[in-house]
């Protein structure tokens, strides 16, 4: 009998599920509301990145995880805006608050795949970002992040501020979101390895399960300061996330 070609799967076949965990104060900010309630150019964080992922043509839900108090008003954002999403209760920390948001994407759509996880403060991710996740995690990636060369040189520390190396950033990369999971190796990840990671990525690489990378992209940027929101503000005007 003649080998079959192994069968991969393309995004359309298999869209995403996207999760946004956006329950974050964003203090330094200094607007006095949630962080992905911040406008830009009139429109919130939170529209602007739910508008990017349902637009990239590869993201068939998104699951907003908002601060408690804001469940409702976030998914009347939401709905003013044109966009579907559900919007659940987010945790104390953003670990919490996208396990949530998980359960409730295993409980609600079983037959998801391929799951996303996007912070709302990286709201202008070009379309070719995200389709690249999915892809790759589509083609049999059990963990996807976008990545971008690391520019500056940089030191290890110790708790003094006294340098101890200077790793060859060569080796070293900007991690970006969406980070893109299969969903039984995501939802492993949040059952065994805990919170001790400062990303999705982390915890899956806890349990031993390899992490892929695809080109990441400038426009899709942390928005934490001010100055990032005026480049924000720059990058909208000038349609660079096009």
């Amino acid at each position: 009998m003649t080998p079959q070609p192994e069968r991969t799967t393309t995004p359309e076949q298999a869209p995403a599920v996207a999760i946004v965990p956006a329950a974050g104060r964003g203090e330094r900010l200094g607007f006095g509301v949630p962080k992905a309630l911040v406008p830009v150019r009139g429109t919130a964080l939170l529209t602007h990145a739910v508008r990017g992922l349902l637009d990239a043509g590869c993201v068939r839900h998104v699951v907003v995880a908002a601060p408690p108090t804001e469940v409702e008003g976030t998914a009347d954002l939401l709905r003013a805006a044109g966009l579907a999403a559900d919007v659940v209760p987010g945790g104390a920390d953003r670990t919490d608050s996208v396990r949530r948001a998980l359960r409730h994407v295993v409980e609600t759509v079983p037959d998801a795949r391929v799951v996303l996880v996007h912070d709302a403060a990286r709201a202008f991710t070009p379309p070719e970002v995200i389709r690249s996740v999915v892809a790759a995690v589509a083609a049999g990636a059990p963990a996807v992040v976008p990545v971008l060369p690391m520019a500056d040189t940089v030191k290890e520390v110790d708790p003094a501020g006294t340098v101890l190396a200077t790793p060859d950033r060569a080796a070293l990369r900007v991690v970006q979101t969406p980070q893109g999971f299969d969903t039984a190796t995501l939802t492993r990840a949040y059952a065994e390895a805990g919170d001790s990671a400062t990303d999705d990525a982390g915890l899956v690489e806890k349990i031993g399960v390899p992490v892929a990378t695809v080109p990441g992209h400038h426009c899709a940027m942390k928005i934490t300061t001010p100055f990032d929101l005026a480049i924000a503000e720059f990058i909208l005007s000038a349609g660079a996330t096009s």
